[in-house]
């Protein structure tokens, strides 16, 4: 592949996961959710089952101090909670709330709004073969921004 094709490539992915990034946060805003992109990709860190400041900020790629305030900005707007890590007693676990999973089942709505987009132009079978070429390329990379 020609430099100026790879090129070609990483702008089209670059710009599509940019634009799904927008469409979904516009989405779940419009169901009525005060978040912002970087909440998301929160949310998927803690979506499975809670995590520490610490293991946020490794996620996000942030400083403690940065993900502590994401963190109090969450709990404020009744996202997430802290509790007490069953594990560590000096840690504190961050666990959405139910307001929380009510704000990542919006995103998983609007996800699959604006991959209908996709379905529409491309068709159903070279999406899923999209998918899956993607997965063989990054099958664990964690989902966050690139600040």
């Amino acid at each position: 592949m020609q430099n100026s094709e790879a090129l070609a490539l990483t702008a089209a992915l670059l710009a599509a996961a940019g634009e799904l990034t927008q469409r979904i946060n516009d989405g779940v805003v419009a169901r009525g959710f005060e978040v912002r992109p970087a909440h998301g990709y929160a949310f998927a860190r803690l979506a499975p089952g809670g995590a520490t400041v610490t293991d946020l900020a490794t996620h996000l790629g942030v400083t403690k101090q940065a993900a502590s305030q994401l963190v109090d900005e969450l709990v404020r707007k009744g996202y997430v909670e802290r509790r007490p890590h069953p594990g560590d007693a000096r840690a504190r676990l961050i666990v959405l709330t139910e307001r929380g999973w009510a704000c990542t089942r919006a995103a998983e709505e609007a996800a699959a709004e604006a991959v209908r987009g996709w379905v529409e132009v491309l068709g159903e079978g070279e999406v899923r073969m999209l998918r899956d070429h993607l997965l063989r390329i990054a099958p664990y990379g964690p989902i966050r921004p690139t600040w």
